[in-house]
């Protein structure tokens, strides 16, 4: 499977600042040193409707990761996958009566299309959960040798118990657990199973439904967990700078994968951090695909929206908030982007050596993009009042805001 075209991202001068950002399992703010390259793997969607904006805002965030790494000469090696087999993308294909694998490649294409428009700086490797089946098939066969997996009903499940660490990256209690595996793809009050919170690693084929062959597990198909952590491991191997996703991924999925994972190979932890963005609502609920209540990246560019503005929209919120969606946020950011290009229209002006520094910092903090786009409010504003006599200072600000906020003015 195929990425999107990468935007050119501007060199400035100096250097950016190491990242310190939020750590969920730790609860705290660790500061990254990935060395050489940084290694990211980001959990990417299930093609059946793409892309609202609580993707949207969470590739930002991450694209942002890239982007403050990028400032500070490393390399990014950034993994995405596609879950381009699961039980919501065969709901929704039933449902409007259409082949399930085109409904797939429709939605992932649409969803090529917003990151490019977005300049969202695309994957290295972009895998799909069918393309990885060959090197899913033996994880779940070593795991069941290990004894941390076991059949049920020609299903296999993964023994959370197996893995001392379980529960280290989201910290939460057993009761928490159970609710949100129920409401997050679980089936935790299956009988039979060792422990309610035990994921299915392996689904044994179901009439009606696309199997593959699964080697000595039978035909079936993999579970959504383990579909990562294959991905994870053949690209980027145990211990990589950062797993991503948004909140809602911190249980099960980012747990259970580590949990797949420390068995799999006996290391500790799978991420250094686990980061995860807010959720974002309209009317009150969160965006969510089963209750409807979407606004579509490909809806507001069909209308005219400049895809600045959508990202701008983005910035103005930390990446850690839960926020949501208004005509006014979007009506913000469009005013924003207007003041900027025009303060950028003039070749001389305030010197942006200070306000490049600025950027670097806040998105060093915690990738504190609202803060930075303040920096450039304030360096815009003084533009606009003043002027001044710093030749070329505009084309710093416009190279500065396109390589490290991804706003192209």
């Amino acid at each position: 499977m195929h990425a999107w075209p990468a935007s050119e991202v501007p060199a400035l001068p100096g250097q950016g600042r190491d990242l310190r950002i939020h750590d969920t399992a730790t609860g705290g703010l660790v500061t990254l040193d990935p060395g050489p390259v940084a290694r990211i793997y980001v959990c990417g969607i299930t093609p059946y409707d793409a892309t609202h904006m609580g993707h949207a805002a969470t590739y930002n965030a991450f694209d942002l990761v890239q982007r403050v790494w990028l400032d500070t000469k490393r390399q990014v090696h950034y993994v995405q996958n596609v879950t381009d087999v699961d039980d919501p993308l065969l709901e929704r294909a039933e449902r409007d009566g259409v082949d399930w694998v085109a409904l797939a490649e429709k939605e992932t294409t649409l969803f090529r299309e917003d990151m490019t428009a977005l300049r969202m700086l695309p994957p290295k490797h972009y895998i799909g959960a069918v393309e990885a089946i060959p090197g899913i098939v033996p994880l779940v066969e070593r795991l069941r040798e290990l004894g941390a997996a076991y059949e049920l009903d020609g299903d296999v499940y993964f023994s959370v118990e197996s893995d001392p660490h379980f529960g280290q990256v989201s910290n939460l209690d057993a009761a928490a657990m159970r609710l949100l595996s129920a409401e997050r793809g679980g089936d935790p009050d299956r009988p039979g199973k060792k422990n309610p919170l035990d994921p299915m690693l392996w689904m044994a084929a179901r009439e009606g439904e696309p199997s593959w062959d699964g080697g000595t597990l039978g035909r079936g198909r993999p579970g959504w967990h383990i579909e990562c952590v294959a991905i994870a491991l053949d690209h980027l191997g145990m211990g990589f700078d950062v797993q991503g996703g948004g909140s809602d991924l911190a249980f099960p999925h980012h747990e259970m994968g580590a949990s797949h994972a420390q068995v799999l190979t006996g290391e500790f932890p799978m991420a250094k951090a686990y980061v995860h963005a807010g959720m974002v609502a309209l009317h009150g609920e969160k965006m969510s695909k089963s209750k409807g209540n979407l606004v579509f990246v490909s809806g507001l560019r069909r209308d005219g929206v400049d895809p600045a503005a959508i990202r701008l929209t983005l910035l103005a919120h930390h990446y850690r908030s839960d926020w949501e969606w208004t005509d006014q946020v979007l009506r913000d950011a469009k005013d924003r982007l207007g003041r900027w290009r025009a303060a950028v229209s003039q070749p001389d002006g305030p010197s942006a050596d200070a306000l490049v520094e600025e950027i670097r910092a806040a998105l060093a903090d915690d990738l504190d993009a609202p803060a930075a786009l303040a920096a450039v409010d304030r360096w815009a504003d003084l533009q606009q009042r003043e002027g001044g006599t710093d030749t070329g200072a505009s084309g710093v600000v416009t190279r500065a805001v396109d390589a490290l906020l991804g706003v192209a003015l």
